[in-house]
């Protein structure tokens, strides 16, 4: 089975339609978003919309959760409290409950799937260094599992070979064959920041046992420009030009 999967994706509708259609062009049959699907960006509903119609299994992520109010706001910075007030108001009460009842975490045939970490999602805490995954590898009842949060591609594997070990890698084809346990980030939709303002999803190939991160140009000028008509603070738009 070949599944498309989505990072975060903030409102940003301009990059998801590109990322929907490279991955189903690619053979994708099913989709899994890793959550934040709402917040920074100004086409929220549209990107709800998008993802039920291709029925895409969903997580939700923090700014998820702020939005449908499951998630109070103290430990958002300024501009994404803007972003959040903001959504809130443009959303229907059909979406926000949406938002509210999506699942922290997901355990699906082939893999599981969380926000931030799998072991204690309601924490939204990072991944940013193979120790950050420790927790979550062990508590896995599946050989991979996908999650967003930082926007940065990486993944964290531990090889059937040395299972005490993790191996940390940032390479855009993973081979997991070879894998025990592995906690793939793979980056960002619509917000990308590791220096690359094109679009970042990933096809796994639950057959082949292989993921790629991919990455696409979009029309990011498109949403610069919804972004700043909104009425949203002005670097939530300019960010998307640097991949910051």
């Amino acid at each position: 089975m070949k599944y498309g999967v989505l990072g975060d994706i903030h409102g940003n509708i301009s990059a998801l339609e590109v990322a929907v259609a490279r991955l189903t062009k690619l053979g994708a049959r099913r989709f899994i978003s890793v959550g934040d699907v709402v917040g920074y960006g100004a086409a929220p509903a549209e990107c709800i919309e998008l993802l039920r119609q291709i029925g895409s299994h969903v997580v939700q992520g923090n700014h998820d959760a702020a939005v449908s109010g499951g998630l109070g706001l103290a430990y958002f910075n300024p501009f994404a409290k803007d972003a959040v007030r903001w959504t809130r108001g443009q959303l229907d009460k059909e979406a926000l409950d949406w938002l509210d009842n999506l699942p922290l975490t997901l355990e699906l045939e082939d893999c599981a799937v969380a926000h931030g970490t799998f072991h204690q999602p309601e924490r939204f805490d990072y991944v940013l260094e193979a120790r950050d995954a420790e927790p979550s590898l062990q508590a896995l009842n599946r050989s991979v599992c996908f999650v967003g949060h930082s926007h940065i591609p990486i993944a964290v594997l531990r090889l059937r070979d040395d299972p005490e070990r993790t191996a940390y890698s940032h390479d855009a084809c993973l081979d997991l064959s070879e894998c025990e346990r592995a906690l793939v980030n793979v980056g960002s939709v619509g917000q990308p920041r590791d220096e690359d303002s094109r679009t970042a999803f990933a096809l796994f190939d639950s057959d082949a046992d292989t993921v790629r991160i991919l990455r696409e140009e979009y029309d990011v000028e498109r949403e610069a420009r919804r972004i700043r008509q909104a009425g949203l603070p002005a670097m939530l738009a300019d960010r998307l030009f640097l991949g910051i």
